[in-house]
């Protein structure tokens, strides 16, 4: 089973793509670990991708669907979790044509929808526990970085819920409830496919 978890930032994906990987086997596939992960690994791909980090631009799409494409033609346990990827409608594009390539499908796309100012009390409530408890605090676990980060995600990411929705693949959880009520929604959702 192949999904993609869609919501905005602070709305739990990577957290709840963790719980998938513990309890169905599956492939968490989150274009950040995977860049990191291509940096360090002296491949031809790999040191691609150094290269433009260490100019400090971003990576293009096509070295991002390279790496993803490395990873759909390995070893996929219970299927793959798409974290973070794809988030624009030509990168949707370019995913769905790499499915099809490699004889995979899109089984959801799961939208972990919230209220945005829902979602700014949390993290920043977050941050402040952290800060409380003497632990690290991401520097963006703050109400401006939330804002810009889910401004950015309205105008490059939220039209995939649109694209998504056209081809039926869309399905909504609620994603303000506990980590174990929002697991047990998307369950229901995989249970249904």
């Amino acid at each position: 089973m192949n999904i993609i978890l869609l919501g905005p930032p602070g709305a739990g994906k990577g957290t709840q793509a963790e719980r998938l990987v513990d309890a169905r086997g599956m492939v968490q596939l989150s274009t950040g670990d995977m860049l990191r992960e291509a940096k360090k690994s002296g491949t031809e791909m790999g040191n691609r991708v150094a290269e433009v980090m260490a100019r400090g631009e971003l990576v293009t799409d096509e070295i991002v669907i390279g790496l993803i494409e490395e990873k759909l033609t390995g070893e996929n346990g219970g299927g793959f979790i798409f974290d973070g990827f794809p988030r624009t409608l030509a990168q949707a594009d370019a995913l769905g044509a790499l499915m099809a390539k490699t004889g995979k499908t899109l089984d959801a796309v799961i939208e972990l929808k919230v209220d945005d100012a829902v979602l700014v009390d949390r993290i920043v409530g977050r941050a402040e526990q952290a800060r409380a408890a003497g632990q690290p605090v991401r520097a963006d676990d703050n109400a401006e970085s939330l804002k810009q980060r889910l401004m950015e995600y309205y105008k490059k990411t939220a039209p995939l819920l649109g694209y998504y929705y056209a081809k039926g693949d869309l399905k909504s959880v609620n994603g303000l409830g506990a980590i174990d009520e929002v697991a047990v929604e998307i369950s229901a959702v995989l249970k249904n496919l």
